[in-house]
C-alpha cells in the first residue's frame, strides 16, 4: 500500500511540475504602501482528516466583501477560505449571495469554533461563537455530510502546487493526491528513509 501511495505520489508530483511549468501566476500582486509589492496566495488546500476542500483565499477588504456572491454554485469539495490579520469576533450574512452555504468559523491554530448554516439572500447574521482568524465556506451541509465538526482542527496550505490541475479533478481525485503527497512526506522524513 505505501508503494503504491508513493508511486502514485511520485507519478501526481511529476504531473504537477509538468503542469505548473506551462501555467503562469501563482500568486497575485498586491500594493502595500509601505515596501512596495508582496505576493498573496490565491488559494488554499483545507484539509480534515480524509476530506479536502480547495478554497479561493479572501485576504484583502475587497475580495472578503465580495466573498461568494453572485456565483450560481459552489462546487463540492470546493470553497472560500476568509483570512483576517488577527482573531476576533466575526460575522457574515448572505445578501447576493444565491447559494446555501455553510460557515465554520477557526481560530489561529486552525480549530472550528462554530459552524452555521445560511441561507440565500438571508440579512441575519452568523456570528463566531468564539474570536476566528479564518471563515471557510462551503455548500451547505458539507460539513455534516462529512462528520466535520466544532473542536476539529484542520490542517492548511496556501498555493498548494498544482492547484490548477486539481480544480479540474475530481473530489476523489483530490482526496488521492492529498494521501499521496502526506504519504509521501512522511516517508522522506521518517527516522528510516535518512
Amino acid at each position: 500500500m505505501r508503494t503504491h501511495l508513493f508511486v502514485l505520489g511520485t507519478a501526481m508530483a511529476a504531473l504537477v511540475a509538468a503542469t505548473c511549468s506551462s501555467v503562469t501566476g501563482g500568486t497575485r500582486q498586491r500594493g502595500v504602501a509601505s515596501s512596495g509589492a508582496a505576493d498573496s496566495p490565491t488559494t488554499a488546500l483545507i484539509v480534515f482528516g480524509n476530506d479536502t476542500i480547495l478554497a479561493e483565499v479572501a485576504d484583502t477588504p475587497a475580495e472578503r466583501s465580495e466573498g461568494l456572491m453572485n456565483r450560481s454554485e459552489v462546487p463540492d469539495g470546493t470553497g472560500m477560505l476568509f483570512v483576517f490579520q488577527f482573531a476576533a469576533s466575526r460575522s457574515f450574512w448572505m445578501k447576493d449571495t444565491y447559494v446555501a452555504l455553510d460557515i465554520a468559523y477557526i481560530d489561529v491554530d486552525f480549530r472550528i469554533v462554530s459552524i452555521h448554516q445560511m441561507e440565500p439572500e438571508s440579512e441575519d447574521l452568523h456570528s463566531s461563537a468564539a474570536p476566528a482568524m479564518f471563515a471557510l465556506e462551503v455548500r451547505q451541509g458539507w460539513f455534516a455530510e462529512h462528520g466535520i465538526e466544532v473542536g476539529d482542527r484542520g490542517e492548511v496550505t496556501f498555493d498548494p502546487p498544482g492547484r490548477e490541475i486539481l480544480q479540474v479533478f475530481e473530489p476523489r481525485m483530490r482526496q488521492l493526491y492529498t494521501a499521496a503527497a502526506s504519504a509521501s512526506n512522511r516517508a522522506l522524513t521518517s527516522p528510516s528513509s535518512l
